[in-house]
Parts: structure tokens; sequence; C-alpha cells
């Protein structure tokens, strides 16, 4: 497989690893978002609950366009996509990877 498709397929896998725990396994609720962002971002607690509550909170009112109170594939991939580039324009393109 290649480095793109398997790019791909690990964007999904973690979607779905996350999304379906509170029911529909086509989207992430608030919650499984969370916990995605925690695992997977390494959003941590650092001055208490509320601050990553609130983290949280604003990431989920980003992300779901249609405001459908989930967030479906779709707009996880556009957020992961969206990573990427403000990966690329650190620096000098580098990033974290």
């Amino acid at each position: 497989m290649s480095q793109l498709m398997s790019a791909v397929c690990t964007m999904k896998k973690v979607f779905d690893q996350y999304a379906g725990k509170d029911g529909d396994p086509t989207t992430l609720s608030k919650k499984e978002l969370g916990d995605l962002l925690r695992a997977e971002l390494g959003f941590e607690e650092v001055s208490g609950k509320d601050i990553v509550l609130f983290e949280v909170n604003k990431f989920f009112a980003a992300l779901d366009h249609d405001k459908s109170g989930t967030v479906d594939c779709t707009e996880y991939c556009t957020f992961v996509c969206t990573l990427a580039i403000l990966m690329m324009d650190t620096k000098g393109g580098k990033g974290k990877c």
C-alpha cells in the first residue's frame, strides 16, 4: 500500500476507533471527540478539567459545520487535512512529521 493510501486508511481507522461509543458509528459525539483529542493530539489537563472541556467545546463547535450536534467523517477529515496544512506552514514545511 502506498504511503498516501496508508495515511488515508489510518485517518479512517482513528475515526472508527472513537465513533459510535455513544451510539451512531458514523459520527463523533462531543465526548468521543474529546477522547480523540486527548489520546491522539495530546490534549491534557494542564490547568484542570474545565480548561480541557472548554477547548473540546471550541473544537466541536468549529468542526460541526452542519450544526447536527455531531462530527461526521467529512467534518473530521477536513479537520485532519487542516492540521496537515498547518504543519506545512510551520518550521519551513517540516512540521512535526
